[in-house]
């Protein structure tokens, strides 16, 4: 099977259950960055985070997996989705950031050269910086998604928000 089937010629691309969509819709907005997070933490891990930022990178990307699942789900097709068994973000998974961020934070960090990401010639601290912007663009685009009329769960506005606070403990802990 080819990657390149020419059904987004047309400026429309595919979602979960055969749905779709306008490219330039915000829901596709909301996985493009989403994805582009995924993308920044990989290169954060790659660029030698340490072991047990390794695994708090790990535990998030498979986060955002279901994350990326739950809004590649259009509104009223949710109880499909619960019901094929898909992988999805709840309060548990928030509740979880939120305690790892306090764990770091009980730890001490430093404000010192954050304002300035890669400055320390660490590719691991910048590239968890360069995820705490895209966790932020997130926020952003799922704050006008439930804005513009389509209902996002709370959780899930939090969590980008909360995720956005641990990757920034994380570059400065790291």
């Amino acid at each position: 099977m080819s990657i390149i089937t020419g059904r987004g010629d047309e400026g429309e691309t595919d979602l979960l259950f055969g749905r779709r969509i306008s490219k330039t819709s915000l829901r596709v907005e909301v996985l493009g960055c989403v994805d582009e997070l995924n993308a920044a933490l990989g290169l954060a891990r790659a660029a030698g985070a340490s072991g047990e930022v390794e695994e708090i990178i790990d535990r998030v990307q498979d986060q955002l997996i279901g994350l990326m699942g739950q809004f590649a789900c259009q509104p009223g097709d949710e109880a499909r989705y619960e019901k094929a068994g898909f992988s999805s973000v709840g309060q548990e998974d928030l509740d979880w950031v939120v305690a790892t961020a306090r764990d770091f934070e009980k730890r001490g960090i430093t404000f010192k050269g954050w304002a300035r990401p890669g400055a320390d010639h660490s590719l691991a601290r910048a590239g968890l910086d360069f995820a705490r912007t895209a966790a932020r663009r997130c926020e952003r685009t799922v704050l006008k998604l439930h804005e513009g009329g389509e209902e996002v769960p709370q959780v899930l506005r939090l969590y980008f928000n909360r995720l956005s606070d641990l990757m920034w403990i994380l570059a400065r802990a790291a």
